[in-house]
């Protein structure tokens, strides 16, 4: 088991946020997955994000790797808090009183606009605090509830990833520090993208250490996970590289022609974030820095990248390309077998 703040995480093995964690069909399904230690909502907007056939995904033919075109989940943010609320408050005769996480992707660049979501969450959590009160629950259902802002997806047109422009990222990083110093059971962490420089590194982590203060306990800071990475921008793909196109140009494997890469193929590189992360903060004279868990996602499609992964430095394993490939049943093989 892994303690990530306010939540429990065992087996220490998740989805990333993705296509395949959009509906509420889904997320049940991987909510009631005895291999899922939590379980990640795709990245929601306030108010869903317009897609259209030119977002959409394909597996290459070589490896389990993926190039998609995909922005953000079409369901508002509204939707993934009825069906959170629905997973933790629904006892079936396969699931009895819930302890699963639920960590709630999100993101926005207007600061406003963030802080309505976060506001929102909280809400959710509240509402979930009275069920257990009312139920007689022995769970504190709000305290299974984590936010992570995804400041990372790079196919968003005139829209980098804030994650790469560190002026850009501090504002949103306040509103989500401000509901923390407002609630400090509130489980905050950050979706990162692939960084190629040690300088990315260490400025990542400074930032994040910006924000810490002393309790009366102990220090703390409002960020107690970090998830990397996030898929590889830019990336083209033929059509003679994968399993199926559905660009109308018979060369390219996606209509936008440019993507995000995902899988076995930026297995390297997610292998050097988590190290990199994890050295930096082990090295600081910070212990809630040094608390932070690193949540390692990248081509993470065996149980031997799972154990590569956790040799890097990464406390949690998650995987995206994976489960969109073998599905939820999938994740018993990439647990350790006995």
């Amino acid at each position: 088991m892994v303690r990530v703040h306010t939540l429990d995480i065992s087996p220490p093995l998740i989805n990333s946020s993705c296509a395949w964690a959009s509906d509420f069909a889904q997320l049940r399904e991987l909510y009631d997955c005895p291999h899922t230690g939590a379980v990640t909502t795709r990245t929601a907007t306030l108010k869903g994000y317009h897609q259209t056939e030119i977002h959409t995904v394909v597996f290459t033919s070589s490896s389990t790797s993926t190039l998609n075109s995909y922005g953000y989940s079409p369901h508002p943010l509204c939707s993934y808090l009825d069906w959170v609320y629905t997973l933790l408050t629904t006892t079936t005769s396969t699931r009895s009183a819930s302890k699963k996480p639920i960590i709630i992707s999100i993101t926005s660049a207007d600061v406003n606009e963030l802080a309505e979501m976060v506001t929102s969450i909280q809400e959710l959590r509240r509402r979930l605090k009275d069920s257990a009160t009312i139920t007689g629950s022995v769970v504190d259902l709000s305290t299974l509830v984590a936010i992570e802002l995804n400041t990372s997806c790079p196919n968003i047109k005139d829209a980098p990833p804030p994650a790469y422009n560190f002026p850009a990222m501090q504002p949103l990083l306040h509103v989500l520090a401000d509901a923390f110093y407002a609630d400090p059971t509130l489980t905050i962490g950050l979706k990162l993208p692939p960084y190629l420089y040690a300088t990315c590194f260490k400025d990542v982590v400074s930032i994040i250490a910006s924000f810490s203060f002393k309790s009366p306990v102990s220090p703390m800071n409002p960020f107690t996970f970090i998830t990397c990475i996030n898929t590889v921008g830019s990336a083209l793909l033929f059509s003679n590289q994968v399993q199926g196109t559905s660009s109308s140009d018979a060369n390219l494997a996606l209509p936008m022609a440019l993507g995000g890469l995902g899988g076995e193929a930026i297995h390297a590189i997610a292998l050097g974030n988590v190290y990199n992360f994890s050295l930096y903060l082990k090295e600081s004279t910070n212990p809630a820095i040094r608390d932070i868990v690193v949540i390692g996602v990248g081509g993470v499609v065996s149980s031997a990248a799972v154990d590569r992964m956790l040799k890097a430095g990464a406390g949690i394993v998650g995987c995206a390309t994976f489960l969109g490939q073998f599905g939820v049943a999938g994740f018993d093989t990439l647990l350790p077998q006995n």
